[in-house]
């Protein structure tokens, strides 16, 4: 194949920069205004141009294959070079100070981490960081974007849709016994549970446990008992130092999962009655800053993949 791509290939990759952004050709369709159909024409065409399959159809969802991950990789990093410098092109340069507010968790364990790329991608920008926790009402007026938890319901405030939250429990490798393996909710019945209160606020401690259980279809387990937390990290900390089993949200456990400090014992993720979203206020993204910022956010969450569905099967081998 000539080193030199021609405008037709162009055209494909950026479908499939935007297929692979959505792992979806319909939410691809919506985004670029044409027909499912077209974009499976042109990913097809495009992999026969390169010789290899980028996706794979399982069911009714797509896969990156092993090709189709190092391209997309490549493909949404120009995208985003692209989408960035078109931003500052249009309205000058970003800069000044941006009051950005989180909850807490998601803070430190997921938008610390990428603060030094918002960093380089906004140079002049001078961050305030506040963290705060998830709220049903935010003023308005001391931040320019809010990254909560929640429905995504704000009276007097617009939210974006940021991340979805999935739930599943976690342990140490120490806390498990040869003599009662840990491989399904009935054998909780003999091992310690722990409870995060912080996504529950106004109900009952043990409220996540059994939220968890009844979209498993496990019943009769009583889990009303046990140490109780006002912070997640506090409760994935109990759970790494042994102290009982835990539920975890995706988004914020990947490291411990993949250090090994923490396994899945049993059970599928479920989807959180919640998800992370931004809030602003309804005329917020006609600034320059905060549109770029907002979307330099988005972008980062589109460019996640779940922890591998192997880390299951694994955590629960390695029980």
């Amino acid at each position: 194949m000539s080193r030199i791509l021609t405008a037709q290939m162009h055209a494909w990759l950026q479908v499939f920069a935007c297929a692979a952004r959505h792992m979806s050709f319909t939410r691809c369709a919506d985004e670029l205004h044409v027909t499912p159909g077209a974009i499976s024409q042109q990913i097809k065409q495009l992999e026969e141009k390169l010789g290899f399959a980028l996706f794979l159809r399982v069911g009714r969802g797509l896969e990156l294959t092993a090709e189709g991950q190092r391209l997309a990789i490549v493909a949404n990093e120009v995208h985003s070079r692209i989408d960035d410098e078109l931003r500052l092109l249009h309205s000058g340069r970003i800069g000044g100070v941006f009051k950005l507010r989180c909850i807490p968790s998601f803070l430190q364990k997921w938008l610390m981490p990428r603060l030094p790329a918002l960093e380089q991608a906004f140079p002049d920008l001078q961050l305030r960081i506040i963290a705060e926790d998830s709220s049903g009402s935010l003023r308005d007026d001391d931040f320019d974007l809010a990254i909560d938890l929640n429905d995504g319901s704000y009276p007097g405030l617009s939210s974006t849709s940021l991340l979805e939250e999935r739930l599943f429990p976690v342990c140490s490798p120490r806390l498990l016994r040869a003599d009662v393996p840990l491989d399904g909710p009935e054998q909780l019945v003999h091992y310690p549970v722990l409870h995060d209160i912080t996504a529950w606020r106004g109900s009952y401690e043990y409220a996540e446990w059994e939220f968890y259980l009844s979209a498993i279809g496990a019943r009769g387990i009583d889990v009303r008992r046990g140490h109780t937390f006002n912070r997640n990290h506090l409760t994935i900390e109990a759970a790494i130092m042994g102290m009982g089993v835990a539920i975890a949200r995706q988004s914020l456990i990947t490291d411990e999962l993949q250090r090994g400090a923490l396994l899945i014992p049993f059970g599928a993720p479920i989807a959180a009655r919640k998800k992370y979203v931004i809030a602003y206020r309804e005329d917020a993204l006609r600034n320059p800053a905060r549109r770029a910022v907002h979307d330099w956010l988005v972008r980062q969450a589109q460019s996640l993949r779940p922890p591998a569905d192997t880390a299951v099967g694994s955590a629960r081998s390695g029980s």
